[in-house]
């Protein structure tokens, strides 16, 4: 099955100049926050495929106009043809805001999840805005990773830890890594990838 990954950057491509066809193969879209709200419903209407999102730090107008036809992965594990998906939006804490949180704040959230992800039998795909701590980030305050992120990786072996938040302008930061048996992709504008 192929995902198509979008993040942090309306694509031309897909908005701007889309063509039907170049979703060809895809089975569902996987929004990694950050994105306007009107591209994400246009995407989901055009495209006429199913879309998971979770809110990225920039997000706050989803809390009152969530993206129509889409559906929310925050804190929720769905299984979508047989893959087992779960998301964590927002980032780490920098200067307040509704999608902002500690470290605390964030490892209260995974631990509540554990049972769900116990009662799938595991997990596939962790969705989230923010990266891993020491895998994709980087040292500002505003773009750090989350440790908790790194011991959920840890304890469930997903096959991926998608993310957005880390623009490929920011930093020379590789769009794939390995994290044991888990594959990190930095999902910045559009990338596809095959379960």
């Amino acid at each position: 099955m192929k995902l198509l990954l979008i993040s942090d950057a309306e694509c031309k491509a897909l908005w701007d100049y889309f063509q039907p066809e170049r979703l060809n193969g895809i089975s569902a879209i996987i929004s990694c926050g950050d994105l306007k709200r009107e591209y994400l419903e246009f995407l989901v209407t055009l495209g006429k495929l199913p879309l998971f999102y979770v809110p990225g730090n920039h997000d706050e107008r989803y809390t009152v106009d969530p993206p129509g036809g889409c559906d929310c992965l925050d804190d929720t594990l769905t299984v979508f043809e047989g893959v087992r998906m779960i998301g964590f939006g927002g980032c780490k804490w920098y200067g307040g805001g509704t999608y902002q949180y500690t470290e605390k704040e964030m490892r209260k959230r995974v631990r509540k999840a554990h049972r769900a992800i116990k009662k799938a039998g595991g997990v596939d795909i962790v969705v989230t805005h923010a990266a891993m701590q020491g895998y994709g980030d980087a040292p500002d305050a505003a773009h750090q990773g989350f440790a908790c992120f790194r011991e959920l990786v840890d304890e469930w072996k997903p096959k991926f830890f998608v993310h957005g938040h880390m623009h490929g302008t920011y930093a020379n930061i590789p769009r794939r890594l390995r994290y044991g048996e888990t594959e990190v992709v930095n999902a910045f504008e559009r990338y596809v990838i095959e379960t």
